[in-house]
């Protein structure tokens, strides 16, 4: 476990018991209305005021610095998963269906647990704190997207959010800098052709055989249209057709993702998508049908963020804990207030024992033992910044 300077024996305690109250009533996102009551009773008790503007269930609030000529905002998320949570562990969800199994428990105790020391040492905060409990961030309509649509970081200078990570060791700290996750967008293909016989095909518009196609010409995209430089994939993950062994049916419906690491291949492979369902359809005597659904952008890492974050990351925990992360293809909605603001998202280590399952598995779990450095951490950000 890292040595803390600012977080105490107490403030961890109180910030397990809260982790361990949001991990026993999950909601689902945008219905975290119980959790985002709970979060406005503790801030009203460390008197933080609310700023009311925002769409329920989100919550912000606004801590008013010494000296106020810097605003910093940090974010935690809220939402957890439709999962049905497995194991023996005194905390269990007690809501059948739904579980934290991504963290999201642990965030927002974190940034309690920050809300709670500054109303405890407000001679020591210099700069102002926007504090960002975001409801929806595992699901679209995506809370920070709409967020940042009503003016949350108008005055915000700049943003920094947290992730405790399985897949990272415990004791360990970082971030990739620049594109550092994938922007995630599906889309939705039906393909219109003319069914049959199976024993005459040449009566038919096939829309399997031309499904087959399209499968094909979309990997085309990453192989040949896309910079090899700017990572990307196509994924399909669904297809739907007939049910006879004889019936060569009229419609094909397919489903996928696309994910791409930076802002130009994210249009670029929308962009190709569309023209080729649209082309290679027609050219079989077809309609191809194309349904764009908008997720999230990729994930930018401001070296200038990061600059600060890797100093105060090593001054404060010691030159080794520091670990430089591999960008990844997975995606978060985080990356709206990125697109808007200088910040950086960063990853706190807590692969033990304890935690060694992976994100968004029935049986993941927090190792606890990582939450005072994550508290440390986003308190270091809001003072030093």
């Amino acid at each position: 476990m890292l040595q803390t300077k600012l977080v105490d024996s107490e403030l961890k305690a109180w910030t397990i018991e809260q982790r361990r109250h949001f991990h026993m009533h999950p909601e689902l996102s945008g219905q975290e209305y119980e959790t985002a009551a709970y979060v406005k009773e503790k801030l009203a008790e460390f008197g933080i005021p609310l700023v009311n503007r925002f769409s329920a269930p989100n919550v912000v609030a606004f801590f008013k610095g010494t000296e106020g000529n810097k605003t910093v905002a940090l974010r935690a998320d809220m939402d957890a998963l439709p999962l049905q949570e497995e194991g023996d562990k005194p905390y269990l969800s007690t809501v059948p269906g739904v579980m934290h199994g991504c963290g999201h428990d642990g965030h927002t105790a974190v940034l309690l647990a920050v809300a709670k020391w500054m109303s405890e040492n407000p001679h020591l905060v210099k700069n102002n704190i926007l504090l960002i409990f975001q409801s929806s961030e595992e699901a679209s309509p995506s809370g920070a997207k709409q967020l940042v649509e009503e003016g949350v970081l108008d005055n915000v200078d700049v943003i920094y959010g947290i992730h405790l990570m399985s897949s990272m060791p415990l004791g360990k700290i970082g971030f990739a800098t620049g594109y550092a996750m994938a922007s995630c967008n599906d889309f939705d293909i039906t393909i219109k052709g003319k069914g049959g016989h199976g024993g005459y095909p040449h009566d038919t518009v096939d829309p399997i055989y031309i499904a087959t196609h399209l499968i094909q010409a979309f990997q085309s995209i990453v192989s040949r249209n896309l910079n090899p430089l700017h990572a990307g994939v196509i994924s399909f993950g669904g297809m739907q057709a007939g049910n006879s062994y004889n019936v060569i049916p009229s419609e094909v419906k397919l489903k996928g993702t696309i994910r791409a690491m930076t802002h130009e291949a994210a249009e670029l492979m929308h962009e190709k998508t569309a023209q080729l369902t649209e082309a290679i359809c027609a050219s079989f005597g077809a309609t191809g049908c194309y349904e764009f659904i908008e997720g999230t952008p990729p994930l930018y890492n401001h070296p200038e963020a990061c600059e600060v974050a890797k100093e105060i990351i090593e001054k404060t925990f010691g030159p080794d804990v520091f670990m430089a992360v591999e960008p990844v293809l997975g995606a978060e909605d985080y990356s709206y207030y990125l697109k808007e603001k200088i910040g950086a998202f960063i990853k706190v280590g807590m692969q033990s024992e304890k935690s060694q399952y992976p994100h968004h598995h029935p049986q993941f779990d927090i190792d606890e033992d990582a939450i005072p450095a994550a508290i440390e951490l986003m308190l270091q950000l809001a003072l030093n910044v």
